[in-house]
């Protein structure tokens, strides 16, 4: 299975629904709290390619976005094969 990396906030319901997502797969995750360190939040934004906005997920080195685009891959069907799980 791949490295998750998971960059948050606090408070972001978004950051919660991405962990949810992630945990029900069995999926463990590296999260990362960008809400009071400018210096960890730059990491991300370079990292996402200038997305300011928490979640930021990547699985090894790949960029998957936001929450709603772990959703859509899981919708699709195409989270599963990224993340290295058998179906």
């Amino acid at each position: 299975m791949s490295a998750v990396t998971i960059y948050t906030t606090g408070m972001c319901p978004y950051c919660s629904r991405a962990k949810e997502i992630l945990k029900s797969k069995g999926v463990r995750y590296r999260e990362i709290d960008v809400g009071a360190n400018a210096q960890l939040r730059q990491e991300m934004t370079n990292r996402a390619g200038g997305r300011r906005t928490v979640p930021q997920i990547f699985v090894g080195d790949t960029h998957i976005g936001g929450c709603d685009d772990l959703i859509g891959l899981n919708r699709s069907g195409q989270l599963d094969s990224l993340l290295g799980l058998s179906r």
